[in-house]
């Protein structure tokens, strides 16, 4: 017989330096400090901070709504925690919306822990879970150009710089700009820096399963 496939999908993450975990309504206020926080960090490179800042209640009403597509497997987005989860350093996930067989890696940082190296921590993660868990053969990394603290993650993780699309994103001014379109083939993922990133990671039960 051959070797079970390892349920999935990663409810939580334990690398170095961060709990990575499913987000749940309890989160909200945490969630909302990072936000605020860090909206002027954020506001030229995220277009949902349009909507920014918003009220706690419509916090919960998010993060119960990423809950249910998360249950469901429709959506995987992730809180980026302290070790201790006493605080939010951001968020991330691995997006279906570039079609079957992959997954797009989306993140960001609070302000006071930029140039830390979490971005890439987290995006390397999440990159392992995708290809030995949720066994796609395709990753994305979707960023501004001009954006070059974003751009410096999939780089050191390995991926290639497949392409520039022009006028693709709106920013949070309404602006449209360029997106870059950074992909990792399964194929590639063995060589990749994402292949090494030290992890342990369980399901909605708390199985070990990576």
């Amino acid at each position: 017989m051959g070797e079970a496939k390892m349920p999935g999908p990663a409810y939580g993450l334990r690398t170095p330096r961060l709990l990575i975990r499913c987000w749940h309504p309890r989160d909200a206020e945490m969630l909302k400090t990072a936000i605020d926080q860090s909206l002027e960090h954020l506001r030229p490179w995220m277009p949902w901070t349009s909507e920014e800042p918003e009220e706690l209640q419509a916090k919960i009403d998010r993060l119960r709504s990423w809950r249910a597509m998360f249950d469901l497997g429709k959506d995987l987005v992730y809180g980026l925690f302290t070790p201790d989860e006493n605080k939010v350093v951001g968020s991330s996930g691995l997006h279906t919306r570039v079609g079957q067989g992959a997954r797009e890696i989306g993140y960001w940082i609070h302000a006071d822990h930029i140039n830390q190296g979490l971005a890439t921590e987290a995006a390397g993660a999440l990159t392992r879970i995708a290809f030995e868990l949720d066994d796609v053969v395709r990753v994305e990394i979707h960023c501004d150009p001009r954006n070059v603290r974003s751009a410096t993650v999939p780089r050191k993780l390995g991926f290639t710089h497949e392409a520039t699309l022009r006028d693709r994103t709106i920013d949070a001014a309404g602006e449209r700009h360029d997106t870059m379109i950074w992909t990792l083939f399964r194929h590639e993922y063995v060589e990749s820096r994402a292949h090494d990133i030290t992890l342990r990671a369980w399901d909605v039960v708390g199985r070990r399963i990576l």
